[in-house]
């Protein structure tokens, strides 16, 4: 069962706006509360099609119910884990999750790397440049306005050379970081529910991986700049409430994520766009 939450305002204490509870479950907690149901919160793509593949296909055999609730923003499936209306979520890094700890006063911990979903630029027109380092002087690029992905963003536009920054400022990076910028681009941070919808209005947009699937964009195809996987920090990973790691529903969600055939239904399903975390 999935259900689906929709939040106003996307990437900021959002509002939900609607809850639908499949067949009138209200989910349990990893206390147990709500038996061996495990609830579990992510973003509709590329998470909730990982966690409906393991629901239909090896939950049930494998001795696990699982629920999911989907939501469409980055704020809200972590203050519901912390609050407990969920056991788990799927669908952040571990640089986003520390961050929110530390802002949102939040106690939650990663319990394994499930895949990384590249992040890429993407510009609106065909005619329009397909090497981000030949966008137009004086063009417009937006990127993500939450702190981890932001200083992503600006991480990936710098290995082309497009923008340069100060040493050391790593996934921090501020548009205020940017010590060099020959191409006079105005960097334009928006929530990233946002940046497809904006494309239109923009020369190229950084986006989150999941909001360009959403929008029917394909990373491998259509992206002008993807991230490369090699030492990247920005593996999605299952968290969990501190405390909840050895809960055995949860130990058996995070071997099924990380278990061969959920690496093929991956590969064989994203072709590219999304990729399974080596080693599983």
């Amino acid at each position: 069962m999935r259900t689906s939450v929709i939040a106003a305002a996307a990437g900021s204490l959002a509002l939900t706006l609607g809850l639908t509870a499949c067949g009138g479950d209200s989910g349990g907690g990893a206390d147990g509360s709500g038996g061996d149901k495990l609830v579990v919160g992510a973003t509709p793509t590329p998470a909730g099609e990982v966690l409906t593949y393991i629901q239909e296909n090896l939950a049930k055999k494998n001795g696990l119910d699982l629920r999911i609730t989907e939501f469409t923003d980055y704020v809200t499936p972590n203050t519901a884990l912390q609050e407990g209306s969920l056991d788990a979520n799927l669908y952040q890094h571990t640089p986003y999750l520390k961050d929110f700890n530390s802002s949102k006063g939040t106690d939650l911990v990663p319990v394994t790397e499930v895949y990384l979903p590249p992040m890429g630029v993407y510009v609106k027109d065909a005619k329009k440049p397909k090497d981000v380092r030949k966008l137009r002087t004086g063009a417009t690029v937006a990127v993500p306005n939450d702190t981890t992905n932001e200083g992503r963003a600006l991480q990936l536009l710098a290995s082309q050379g497009v923008i340069g920054l100060k040493k050391g400022v790593g996934g921090t990076a501020t548009p205020e970081d940017i010590t060099s910028n020959p191409k006079k681009l105005t960097i334009k941070p928006l929530d990233p529910a946002q940046l497809p919808r904006s494309l239109d209005d923009l020369d190229a947009a950084v986006i989150n991986n999941n909001y360009a699937l959403d929008a029917g964009l394909s990373p491998k195809k259509d992206a002008i700049l993807l991230e490369s996987p090699k030492d990247n920090p920005y593996n999605n990973v299952l968290a969990v409430k501190k405390g909840d790691e050895d809960d055995p529903r949860v130990k058996k969600l995070a071997e099924l994520l990380t278990s061969p055939e959920v690496k093929r239904f991956i590969e064989d399903k994203y072709e590219g766009s999304v990729l399974p975390v080596e080693g599983n």
